[in-house]
């Protein structure tokens, strides 16, 4: 079996920068386990599969040792083969996943993913996750991962956590965030118990970050940047219900899955 494959790097718009993503477009779905080990065998945060259906593409994620429910920067990377490798010529591409459908859409130089709103709510801040992050937040909440709110982006950019208590934690992964310098907000993402330590830049963690930011700065359009070593930068809306996320993309390296 030849599965063809393309190594993007999201949020960003030169290599070496941003988060890479591996795309595979896929006739029809092998088995789940081929899926996994091409994973493994990448070695990224997400691969990124899809499939045409009816409308659009059937697409999934895979870390490197477990399928997840959404993925940002993989379906954005993902839209950037479709558009660029595949040249199609609507300015809209329909997704349906296990999170539902998703739009990945032209923009001038920018793609945008209209995504789901998961605002978080207050939740409990735990002993572990405070010792896990090393300097207790201000606020902890929760939607998909905990969501601990920091006064000011060098708390954010100086964070050094304990990956052995985050791996200990129930939810995916803990964003870290607080208002930026440059930027109307920052973040990090740490995911160990998913096999990543820390994300380069992590569009689905934006689901809950741009609700939050939209209510606290009263503000519908937001400019973001995530504070991993890579970096990346995300220009943000909030709808109400759902979240637009864009950015720009750049091919890193493309070839053939031989198995």
């Amino acid at each position: 079996m030849k599965i063809p494959m393309y190594q993007v790097d999201a949020f960003t718009d030169k290599v070496f920068a941003g988060n890479p993503a591996a795309v595979c477009p896929m006739e029809k779905w092998p088995e789940d386990s081929v899926l996994q080990s091409i994973a493994a065998e990448n070695n990224l945060s997400e691969t990124a599969f899809f499939v045409p259906e009816k409308g659009g593409y059937r697409i999934r994620w895979f870390t490197p040792v477990s399928e997840v429910d959404l993925c940002g920067h993989a379906t954005l990377a993902s839209g950037y083969v479709l558009f660029h490798e595949f040249k199609i010529q609507s300015d809209e591409i329909r997704f349906f996943s296990k999170s539902g459908e998703l739009r990945a859409m032209r923009e001038g130089d920018l793609l945008s993913l209209n995504f789901p709103s998961q605002p978080p709510r207050p939740c409990e801040m735990s002993e572990t996750l405070v010792e896990g992050l090393g300097t207790k937040p201000v606020e902890v909440l929760c939607s998909e991962d905990y969501f601990a709110v920091y006064s000011n982006e060098a708390e954010v950019r100086t964070l050094h956590p304990d990956m052995s208590k985050l791996r200990q934690l129930d939810l995916r992964g803990v964003i870290v965030t607080a208002p930026g310098d440059r930027a109307d907000f920052v973040s990090r993402f740490f995911a160990p118990k998913v096999g990543i330590d820390e994300d380069p830049v992590t569009g689905s963690a934006h689901c809950a970050l741009i609700p939050y930011w939209s209510k606290k700065l009263n503000k519908e359009k937001l400019h973001a940047q995530q504070l991993s070593r890579r970096g990346g930068e995300l220009f943000c809306k909030n709808l109400g219900d759902r979240v637009t996320i864009a950015g720009r993309a750049v091919k890193f390296m493309e070839g053939q899955i031989m198995i």
